[in-house]
C-alpha cells in the first residue's frame, strides 16, 4: 500500500512538471509566428501514350495550319524586384567592388557576352572565347583565346574555376543506309533507304563546359548536344537550367515518331558530331504536351550542373508552342499565346479568343518537375511582363491588336496563385493602345502603354485578389525599358516621340506618332496617384538607338556609384529639320557615361567609343553596325571596361582617361 503511494505521489509530480514545460513552452512561442511547412500539390505532366499519338498530334496541328513546318519562338523572362542597383556586387577573393550582369532576381544569374569575378574577364567575340588578367588596369592583359571552329558561341557563365558557354552550329550530314541511321528504330514501312531532307542540314545547340583553374589554357570536360536552337539560360547555385526550341521540318507525310524526336549527344570533346553517337532525346512516351496541344514543335527544358562533370543532365521534353520563359529562385513557367484563327477565305474562326497559356515548372536542385497550368487572356509583351511575389505569379498581357478599328485592343494584369488559378484581374487598361514595358518592383506595378503618348500607370498589387490603379501621367514619348532606382523611383529608357499632324488619309485620320530620338526619363511615384516626370534627358535625332531598348543586359546602372552607362548610336540631323520622321546621320557609336541622381538627374560626364575614324560614319548611310561598336560595359573599382567585337578597353571611371586598349586578334 505505501508503495502504491509513492508511485501516485511519483507519478503526480511527473505529470505536473510534464504539464509545466508544456506551458512554458506555449508562453514562449504565442507570441511568436509559427512557420508551418509549405506543400503544394505537384500534377502529373500529360504524356504520348504511344509514338503514334505523338505523330497524330503533328498531324493535326498542319490540318489546322500549323504544320511540321511551325514556327517557336520562346524569349527568356525573370523574375522582377526592387533593386538598389541593377547589378549584385560580391566579395571577390580580392575584396574588391565590381559590377555583374543586369540582372533582375538577386540569386538568379543570366548568361551573357561578358563576365567578370573581379579579377579577370571573360568575352566572347569574333567567335572566339577570350580570358582577361582585368584588373589592375596597368597589368592587363588577354591571357588566352579559344577558337572555337564550326562554333558560334552565344553566352557565357562563370562558377569559380569552372565556364559554361552556350552556342549552335550548323552541321550537314551525308545520307545513310536505313539500317545506320543514328541508332534509332525505323519502322519497316518506310521503304526508302534515305534520311528525311532536313536530316542532312541539322542544327545544333550545344553546352561546353570548361575547367578554366588555369586561365592560360581552359580545359574542355564536357560538351553536351541538342537538335535545336538555343533560347535561354538562367543558373541558380552551381545549376544552369536552359531552354532548347527544335523544330522538325520532314517532307514525307508518314513518319514513325522516333524520326520527329529531336537528337541528342554527350561528349567530352568538341568535334563535330556524326550520327552513330546520336540518339533521341527522350522516348515518344516520355514526352509530355501542353494543353491545348500545338504540336508544331519541341521544347526541352534541361539542366547541367557546373561542379559535376559526370552529373546527368536533366531534361523535360514537351511538345507546344511558346513565345516566353520567366525563371525565379524556385520556378520556371513557359507561356504560350494561342492566337485567333482564320479561315482559307480569312475569316475570323467563331468562338476563338487570344489567350496565355502559362506552364509552371519546379526547379530543385538541378531537378525540374511539373507543377501545373493557368491561362489569361491576351499576349504578352517580353521577359518583364511576367513576376513571381509572396506565392502568387503576376501577368501583363495586351489582348487585341492595335490596328484592329473593329476590336479594339486593351491591356491587363492577372494575378494567378501557386495552383495557377487566377484570384486577380484588372482589366481594359488604355482601351486602343498596347504594352511597351512593364516593371513589377514587389506590391506594386508600372506599366508604359502607347500610341500617340505614353500613359505610365502605377498599379497596386498588395491585395492579390484586387489589383488596381494608383495613378497614372500622360507624357510624349514611350519607355521600351524600365528600372528600379529605389522603391518610388523609376529610370525610363526608350524614344521620344511626336503626335502626326491630323490629316486625311483615305478619309481616316492619322492616329499614331512618330519616333524621334533615345529618351531617357526618372520617374518619381513617391505620390502613387500623381506620378510625375522628374527628369529627363533626348539623346540625338531619329535613328539614334540603343541595344539597352532591346536587351536589358546591355544597361549598367550602379546608384551607389550614381553612374549609368548606355550604348549609343547616334544620329542627328545636319542643318533644319523639315518634318517629323526625317531621319539623322549616323557621327558617333559608342558608351554615354552619366552621372545620376535625384537631385540633378541625367549629367554627361563623356563619352567612349572605339572608333578611332569618324569617316565610317559617313559611310555608312542608312544603317549602321560595324566590329567596334560598343555592346555591354561593366567596372572594377574604379576601371570602366568597355566591350566590342574587336576590343576591350579601359578607361578611368572618373575622368573618362583611356587606360589601356586590348585589340583582339
Amino acid at each position: 500500500m505505501k508503495n502504491n503511494v509513492i508511485s501516485i505521489l511519483i507519478l503526480s509530480v511527473v505529470i505536473a512538471f510534464i504539464a509545466g514545460f508544456i506551458v512554458a513552452i506555449y508562453e514562449d512561442i504565442t507570441d511568436k509566428p509559427i512557420i508551418k511547412p509549405k506543400i503544394i500539390k505537384t500534377q502529373e505532366l500529360p504524356k504520348f501514350k504511344s509514338g503514334e499519338e505523338l505523330v497524330k498530334a503533328f498531324e493535326k496541328s498542319r490540318e489546322r495550319g500549323g504544320g511540321l513546318f511551325g514556327d517557336l519562338r520562346i524569349y527568356a523572362i525573370t523574375e522582377s524586384v526592387t533593386a538598389e542597383k541593377s547589378v549584385s556586387v560580391p566579395q571577390a577573393s580580392s575584396g574588391r567592388d565590381y559590377s555583374e550582369t543586369n540582372i533582375q532576381v538577386e540569386g538568379v544569374d543570366e548568361a551573357d557576352i561578358i563576365k567578370t569575378d573581379g579579377n579577370y574577364i571573360y568575352a566572347l567575340a569574333q567567335g572566339n572565347l577570350i580570358i582577361v588578367n582585368a584588373y589592375p588596369a596597368d597589368e592587363a592583359e588577354i591571357l588566352s583565346t579559344t577558337y572555337l571552329d564550326e562554333f558560334n558561341p552565344r553566352e557565357l557563365f562563370i562558377h569559380g574555376n569552372r565556364l559554361l558557354m552556350f552556342g549552335s552550329s550548323n552541321y550537314r550530314f551525308e545520307q545513310e543506309p536505313k539500317e545506320q541511321r543514328i541508332g534509332r528504330p525505323i519502322a519497316e514501312k518506310i521503304a526508302p533507304d534515305i534520311m528525311p531532307y532536313p536530316r542532312r542540314y541539322v542544327s545544333f545547340m550545344s553546352v561546353r563546359l570548361y575547367d578554366i583553374s588555369d586561365r592560360e589554357d581552359p580545359e574542355l570536360l564536357r560538351t553536351v548536344d541538342f537538335e535545336g536552337n538555343y533560347l535561354t539560360s538562367r543558373k541558380i547555385g552551381s545549376d544552369a537550367y536552359f531552354v532548347v526550341n527544335s523544330n522538325p521540318r520532314y517532307y514525307r507525310e508518314e513518319v514513325d515518331c522516333e524520326d520527329i524526336v529531336p537528337l541528342y549527344r554527350e561528349s567530352k570533346s568538341d568535334d563535330k558530331p556524326r550520327f552513330e553517337e546520336m540518339e533521341p532525346i527522350a522516348r515518344c512516351v516520355d514526352i509530355g504536351y501542353i494543353e491545348p496541344i500545338q504540336a508544331n514543335n519541341f521544347i526541352t527544358i534541361a539542366s547541367i550542373s557546373m561542379t559535376d562533370e559526370d552529373k546527368d543532365v536533366e531534361k523535360e521534353v514537351i511538345v507546344g508552342s511558346g513565345q516566353n520563359v520567366y525563371a525565379s529562385l524556385e520556378n520556371l513557367y513557359i507561356a504560350q499565346t494561342s492566337w485567333p484563327r482564320y479561315s482559307a477565305l480569312g475569316e475570323l474562326v467563331k468562338n476563338y479568343f487570344q489567350k496565355t497559356v502559362i506552364t509552371k515548372f519546379e526547379l530543385d536542385d538541378g531537378e525540374i518537375n511539373f507543377m501545373g497550368t493557368g491561362e489569361v487572356k491576351g499576349h504578352i509583351l517580353n521577359q518583364f511582363s511576367m513576376d513571381e511575389y509572396d506565392d502568387h505569379f503576376r501577368i501583363a498581357t495586351t489582348a487585341g491588336n492595335v490596328w484592329d478599328r473593329e476590336k479594339m485592343s486593351s491591356n491587363n494584369v492577372y494575378v494567378l496563385d501557386e495552383e495557377l488559378e487566377v484570384v486577380g484581374e484588372l482589366e481594359d487598361l488604355a482601351p486602343g493602345e498596347k504594352i511597351y514595358s512593364v516593371r513589377f518592383m514587389g506590391k506594386k506595378g508600372y506599366i508604359v502603354t502607347f500610341k500617340k503618348v505614353d500613359p505610365l500607370f502605377v498599379i497596386d498589387l498588395s491585395e492579390h485578389e484586387n489589383p488596381k490603379v494608383l495613378g497614372k501621367l500622360k507624357i510624349p514619348g514611350y519607355s521600351d525599358y524600365l528600372h528600379p532606382y529605389d522603391e518610388n523611383h523609376i529610370i525610363g529608357i526608350g524614344k521620344d516621340t511626336v503626335e502626326a499632324e491630323e490629316s486625311l488619309k483615305e478619309g481616316r485620320g492619322l492616329d499614331f506618332a512618330w519616333y524621334q530620338g533615345v529618351k531617357m526619363a526618372i520617374f518619381d511615384v513617391t505620390d502613387v496617384e500623381n506620378p510625375i516626370e522628374l527628369h529627363k534627358v533626348i539623346i540625338g535625332d531619329r535613328g539614334t538607338d540603343s541595344p539597352v531598348l532591346r536587351d536589358h543586359k546591355a544597361f549598367l546602372f550602379d546608384r551607389g556609384k550614381n553612374l549609368l552607362v548606355l550604348p549609343i548610336t547616334l544620329a542627328e540631323i545636319r542643318g533644319e529639320k523639315t518634318r517629323d520622321n526625317q531621319y539623322g546621320e549616323f557621327v558617333f557609336q559608342g558608351a554615354y557615361v552619366y552621372d545620376i541622381s535625384l537631385e540633378d538627374g541625367f549629367d554627361l560626364k563623356g563619352k567612349v567609343t572605339h572608333y578611332d575614324d569618324d569617316d565610317v560614319f559617313k559611310k555608312s548611310g542608312y544603317y549602321f553596325r560595324g566590329d567596334r561598336s560598343i555592346e555591354r560595359s561593366l567596372y572594377i573599382e574604379n576601371v570602366l571596361y568597355t566591350l566590342s567585337n574587336k576590343r576591350l578597353q579601359l578607361n578611368n571611371l572618373i575622368n573618362l582617361e583611356r587606360l589601356k586598349v586590348l585589340d583582339f586578334k
